[in-house]
């Protein structure tokens, strides 16, 4: 027997709500609506949201514009989660208003990170012998 928390329709209605709370909070961070000076000098981008199963809980990544002022951003969002959790819920129909939780987005720097360890000269080199193999 299935575990229903692990059914197809209940991880596809997970990203669904995911997708509406990361929209609203794009929407909400890019017209200004939090009266926060720190958010109001960076542009922040919500780069994805993920809801737990019973949806009462988001984790939410973000990265300001150029990785600048990290730290900063996020203490400026977490300052502010009590407005934006208020401003979630009454933006998406959820039963019960999903609690934030604001981390840094760190794929961007891992990416980069992989990037430049592929540009290696060492690495360069043994990928091209394999591509001439």
């Amino acid at each position: 027997m299935q575990n229903k928390d692990s059914s197809p329709e209940k991880s596809v209605r997970t990203l669904r709500v995911g997708e509406q709370v990361r929209h609203v909070l794009s929407e909400i961070l890019q017209r200004g609506d939090v009266h926060d000076e720190t958010l109001a000098r960076h542009m922040v981008s919500v780069t994805e949201v993920r809801m737990s199963p019973d949806l009462r809980h988001a984790t939410v990544f973000v990265k300001p514009l150029l990785g600048k002022d990290e730290d900063v951003v996020l203490k400026a969002l977490r300052t502010n989660t009590a407005y934006l959790q208020r401003e979630v819920a009454s933006r998406v129909q959820t039963k019960y208003a999903a609690k934030l939780k604001f981390l840094a987005d760190e794929s961007f720097d891992e990416g980069s990170h992989i990037d430049s360890l592929l540009r290696a000269p060492k690495v360069a080199q043994d990928l091209d012998k394999n591509d001439g193999g």
